[in-house]
């Protein structure tokens, strides 16, 4: 080495800094620079022998070590397109395009709108992305950081050195960057981040599009393989499907517990999931969180990867094509989404850059105690972005149908879960959470925007007003919420003896007062069978012939009220064990004949909830829904009918409540002429007694509760019917 040659060299500083770690402008020292006639070229390489610029036709300059172990520098030719050739110790030569020859990666507008909260399209420019700089394939990495001193990216490419790949900052926008030519699909990955405080810390991607499979945390450099997809009339016309006059029904599940051990990726879930499914009824499927969650106990309502499925399925192709296959069958596909928390596992979002980047500083405000999980900062506009763009995400990249929001009361109240002291009010001194209700306005807006026919679900356990209500009248703008209130009444009255209910009467029909101010989906969801609760079926009192026939007459009460509906997996086995995660459903149950008739019976109540109108269209408004009865609480029954829009024919729905069947039950009916039994829970196929009246009735022109005409009915014990107005049979008068 010509040791006049001093442009070679770099301060002895500046040189300190690359070979421990601490150098935040690796462009300032490292690539290509001027200096007179040629360019410098520099490069760290730390444990390479020797280093080589070359070209097509040959070495261009081979580089001298300098000061620092792995440093070399060499003069080139200006204008050279060159590639470094290294010699490591043991191996063959390694030949590639350098890392810091590459100009700028991410455009002025896609930092600018990051910056602001709107880049609603994360997912394609942050994270790890395959692209051709120069007409060089590789992948361009870039992650907000905001107050960190220096970001590398680390991975089974680089032995995990940090100061291998030392990123550029953009400055003002907190994003660094760096462009890695060459290299493959499936390379694992993670950010070292020097914290101003000195601290290393590794981190995982929040963009990233693909995970490892836990307990391992780093992230995967996802394979480019657009999707091709086949449902464009599924999308067309899937808001139809799920407006509120339509049919409804959900069968909610856990991917990995479903048939656990039969079904180990998407493909062989969808290859099971699907025809099953269909075969019961249900118009939508929805998956517990699929988003990328370190602890499977948390059935992922603690994600980290806001942005990649959780990999104990596969790869997220997988899940496209699960999504692709439930849509040819006619089946919508929602999901759970997790915004209101985080975990706080060193690898994750926890103070990211060593700051409280995507959290609060103070826990008052930023933690969750009920969970001992982080809460977003929603009043930062680049959390606000970052979440949006990943609601909107699994909607466009996945074509999901819709997104459950888990945990809304969470994020409504300052106070949520906290006494006095523990909270810091708003703005204005209140309890309200204004800057997550901004969030989720903004949240229900983009959807609705860019995301046609999709919707989105709250689980919203409070009277906050409006959940549901349009954005335009001062709602909160979601598709549906979640009726918790009359999940738990009504389980509240189911589980008393019959021989109590009477002194809790009032209890299943409260929910009915305020049916219609939202638009609701009445869930019997995974919480209600975990944790101590027991099964649907262990909640219901008697004997075992009476639990099964409870637990029909709930199902058909159910399906009879308005509102969606929503199941968790083993409901329609009647699980006598409550949902256990880490084991498969009970599928051998349906050997014995009550078990299978409960699941016969959910069959015939998806069947009969879509052909009739009656029971459907008017699930979100009040006047198709009206009492027959609601006051015989000696006797423990209810009644009312359902009437569709136009000339759909109401259907009367009784549930008598005791064991005690009722001969000669007058009913009032609203028209005249012949009704059919369309269901009866007690019938003998579903395991029942078999009481009924013989399929049909004919309504006597005396009238009765109200009603002009009235049925003399027999109601089975513990049991719902469900009558249908015969308009073939109407008198030409009606």
């Amino acid at each position: 080495m010509n040791p006049r040659d001093n442009a070679l060299f770099l301060p002895a500083g500046q040189a300190q800094a690359l070979a421990e770690g601490r150098c935040g402008d690796p462009f300032a020292a490292l690539g290509p620079h001027e200096a007179g006639d040629r360019l410098v070229l520099r490069c760290f390489l730390p444990g390479a022998e020797e280093v080589a610029a070359i070209d097509g036709n040959g070495v261009l300059a081979v580089l001298q070590p300098l000061q620092v172990a792995g440093l070399f520098a060499g003069r080139i030719p200006r204008g050279s397109r060159y590639r470094l050739r290294i010699h490591w110790p043991g191996g063959a030569p390694q030949e590639t395009e350098d890392p810091y020859s590459f100009g700028l990666l991410l455009g002025d507008l896609d930092l600018h709108l990051i910056g602001e909260g709107r880049h609603y399209r994360l997912g394609r420019c942050l994270g790890a992305q395959h692209q051709a700089v120069d007409g060089v394939p590789g992948v361009r990495f870039a992650v907000w950081a905001p107050n960190a001193r220096r970001v590398s990216v680390i991975g089974d490419f680089n032995h995990w050195d940090g100061r291998r790949h030392p990123m550029r900052l953009r400055q003002g926008s907190g994003i660094w960057e760096l462009f890695l030519p060459r290299l493959p699909a499936g390379s694992l990955y993670k950010y070292e981040i020097l914290d101003a405080q000195g601290h290393l810390l590794h981190k995982a991607d929040p963009l990233a599009l693909q995970t490892e499979r836990p307990p391992q945390t780093a992230s995967v450099v996802a394979a480019e393989r657009p999707h091709d997809w086949r449902d464009d009339a599924w999308m067309t016309a899937r808001g139809s499907r799920q407006s509120p006059q339509a049919p409804i029904t959900i069968y909610e599940l856990h991917a990995g517990s479903w048939r656990r051990g039969e079904t180990p990726d998407w493909d062989a879930l969808a290859e099971r999931l699907i025809p099953y499914v269909q075969d019961l009824g249900f118009t939508h499927i929805e998956l517990l969180p699929i988003t990328a969650h370190p602890f499977g106990g948390s059935w992922g309502y603690q994600p980290l990867g806001m942005f990649a499925p959780q990999a104990d399925m596969g790869e997220p192709e997988g899940l496209k094509r699960l999504v692709d296959r439930a849509h040819a069958a006619g089946i919508g596909v929602l999901a759970d989404w997790v915004p209101a928390h985080f975990p706080s596992d060193p690898h994750g979002l926890a103070r990211f850059d060593g700051t409280a980047l995507y959290e609060h500083e103070d826990p008052r405000e930023g933690f969750h105690q009920d969970w001992n999980t982080l809460i977003y900062n929603f009043g930062r506009r680049e959390v606000q972005g970052f979440l949006i763009a990943s609601a909107l995400h699994w909607l466009q990249e996945f074509h999901l149908d819709g997104l459950r929001v888990d945990a809304v009361a969470s994020m409504l109240y300052r106070d949520y879960s906290r006494k006095p002291g523990e909270w810091v009010p708003n703005r204005y001194g209140g309890r309200e959470n204004l800057e997550a209700v901004e969030f989720l306005r903004h949240l229900n807006e983009m959807v609705a925007a860019r995301c046609p026919g999709a919707i989105v679900v709250a689980e919203e356990s409070t009277a906050w007003p409006g959940v549901t209500h349009a954005l335009a009248d001062g709602g909160l703008g979601f598709s549906y919420k979640w009726n918790m209130g009359w999940m738990h009444d009504t389980l509240h009255y189911m589980q008393q003896d019959p021989v109590h209910r009477s002194h809790h009467h009032d209890g299943i029909g409260f929910g009915l007062v305020y049916a219609f101010s939202e638009r609701f989906v009445l869930p019997l969801s995974h919480d209600e069978v975990v944790h101590g609760k027991g099964s649907l079926l262990g909640k219901m009192p008697g004997d075992r012939w009476q639990r099964f026939a409870n637990l029909r007459a709930y199902y058909g009460f159910m399906w009879a009220h308005p509102g969606k509906k929503l199941l968790f997996m083993g409901g329609e086995l009647a699980q006598p064990q409550e949902w256990n995660h880490d084991a498969s459903l009970a599928w051998a149950l349906l050997d014995d004949p009550l078990h299978r008739g409960v699941q016969d019976l959910l069959r015939d109540l998806n069947r009969v909830y879509r052909m009739q109108p009656a029971l459907h269209e008017g699930d979100c408004e009040g006047a198709g829904f009206h009492w027959i009865v609601g006051d015989d609480r000696q006797n423990s029954v209810h009644a009312w009918y359902r009437a569709g829009h136009l000339a759909a024919p109401p259907v009367i729905a009784i549930c008598n409540f005791t064991p005690v069947p009722r001969h000669g039950y007058r009913l009032g009916a609203p028209r005249a002429g012949r009704w059919r039994e369309i269901l009866n829970t007690d019938a003998t196929a579903y395991g029942g007694s078999g009481v009924g009246n013989g399929g049909e009735l004919q309504a006597d022109e005396q009238p009765s509760h109200g009603q002009p005409y009235s049925l003399a009915l027999t109601l089975p014990p513990l049991a719902t019917l469900l009558l249908a107005w015969d308009p073939q049979e109407a008198p030409p008068h009606v």
